[in-house]
């Protein structure tokens, strides 16, 4: 932690983050027996750094990378390149949790352990919760809902009939190495409908028609100045135009985006949420 924060603020040279590794050890803990595993650390953090940022800015969009205080943020790293890119026998994604979560009460400000719980927990939840049934060695600690504000989020399955009767779905893919729906925060303002219209053609540059609810449903994100915050997602099944996607480049998380046939969609490595929610929608689509 101590070597990953001076790195930070020497300007993520990674060419110098093992000699700092190294005059930490000696400074701090001569005799340790784990170098290797230390060096595994350290470097993985580095190489795997603009994934890993790209990570965060999705995971805690509200709160921009660079206002994170540089203790959190090499929390935030470490606790993510062991539950993305570690090695899961050697360090369960739970435990990996739990030690970011305890760094952070002992290192960072009076919220660093909520914001760090609830980023890594909202990552966890994201690649399927791996490793949920084994049991770690402390709980993640629990969050009072009772005051949670709700913010409106809405997603859809976005698909096309062209005039050859071909079908299309139109996805997103993320950092994380899936594909997956187009989604985002809804204006106050507007209906779930209109806002997920709204914010799916901002994402990908199309315009689409709503036209039937699937399904919705709740998490919970950790602001680090606003708390705990309730996330309400609506999903719904949308028709467009069969046209060229244009990716918002300012979408933190997202590196791609494409139609697929239906021989293609189901190949795809795609969440398990929005399997089923492709699957439901193909049965929709084809029973017209």
């Amino acid at each position: 932690m101590q070597t990953l924060f001076e790195w930070d603020f020497a300007g993520n040279k990674d060419e110098v983050v093992v000699d700092m590794l190294h005059r930490n050890i000696d400074e701090f803990a001569p005799g340790i027996d784990n170098v290797s595993f230390l060096e595994e650390l350290t470097q993985g953090v580095a190489r795997n750094r603009s994934v890993i940022d790209e990570v965060i800015t999705k995971a805690a969009p509200e709160w921009p990378l660079e206002k994170i205080n540089a203790v959190d943020r090499n929390i935030l790293r470490l606790g993510l390149y062991e539950l993305l890119f570690g090695n899961r026998e050697q360090v369960p994604p739970k435990v990996a949790i739990n030690e970011a979560i305890e760094l952070a009460k002992s290192f960072g400000g009076e919220n660093s352990g909520r914001f760090v719980n609830g980023v890594l927990g909202a990552v966890y939840k994201e690649i399927g919760e791996p490793g949920k049934d084994q049991t770690g060695k402390k709980k993640m600690p629990e969050i009072d809902l009772s005051k949670a504000p709700v913010e409106q989020k809405g997603a859809a399955v976005v698909y096309s009939i062209d005039d050859a009767g071909t079908i299309r779905f139109a996805m997103v893919h993320d950092v994380f190495g899936y594909w997956t729906l187009s989604k985002g925060g809804i204006d106050e303002s507007k209906t779930p409908e209109e806002g997920t219209a709204a914010k799916i053609k901002k994402e990908i540059g199309i315009d689409v028609v709503i036209e039937k609810k699937l399904s919705e449903n709740e998490y919970v994100a950790y602001h680090p100045e606003k708390g705990p915050i309730k996330k309400h997602v609506h999903y719904f099944l949308a028709r467009a135009s069969y046209q060229e996607l244009t990716l918002d480049r300012g979408t933190g998380g997202l590196d791609d985006a494409k139609w697929f046939t239906l021989d293609e969609v189901v190949d795809l490595t795609m969440y398990e949420d929005v399997t089923g929610l492709i699957g439901q929608s193909i049965e929709i689509i084809t029973q017209k």
